[in-house]
């Protein structure tokens, strides 16, 4: 388990708008750097906008960041039905099975507030996310925040 999940909100002074009042969800953090997702932003696309997910219900994607922005990836709170996630603590888990996760989203099985599909994530090399957090630009969340929540455009 990564005992150092962590949500993090971007300060006033964030110039980058990408992450112009931007939740993250850091999944990892170590000596090699941090990755996490970007959880407030929805993607205009849908799942069945993507041409391998046409025969799949509509469902909202999250812009996650801009690495490796053209694959999926996914937190959830359901391991009872998803296999092999990586429990991150908080009973929230990254990834597993993606065509299980897939199957119990068409049948209904799985709610939105169970699981979120991000669009890319963001990536930091070593060091690089503690120095954004020291020069201002991220501060830890001062509130509780649900990940699985909606976010409302002006909640910020």
């Amino acid at each position: 388990m990564i005992s150092n999940m962590k949500i993090l909100e971007s300060s006033p002074e964030m110039d980058d708008p990408i992450f112009n009042q931007a939740v993250l969800l850091i999944t990892q953090e170590d000596a090699s750097g941090a990755a996490g997702f970007i959880i407030n932003k929805e993607h205009p696309r849908r799942l069945n906008d993507l041409i391998e997910f046409h025969h799949c219900k509509s469902w909202p994607l999250h812009f996650g960041g801009p690495v490796e922005d053209e694959k999926l990836f996914f937190i959830h709170r359901r391991p009872d039905l998803i296999e092999e996630g990586e429990p991150l603590g908080n009973d929230i888990y990254l990834g597993g099975n993606f065509k299980q996760a897939i199957r119990f989203i068409n049948d209904n099985t799985l709610r939105e507030n169970e699981i979120r599909l991000f669009v890319g994530y963001c990536g930091w090399d070593a060091g690089e996310l503690e120095a954004e957090i020291k020069e201002g630009s991220w501060k830890n969340a001062d509130r509780d925040i649900n990940v699985f929540d909606k976010f409302p455009a002006d909640e910020r």
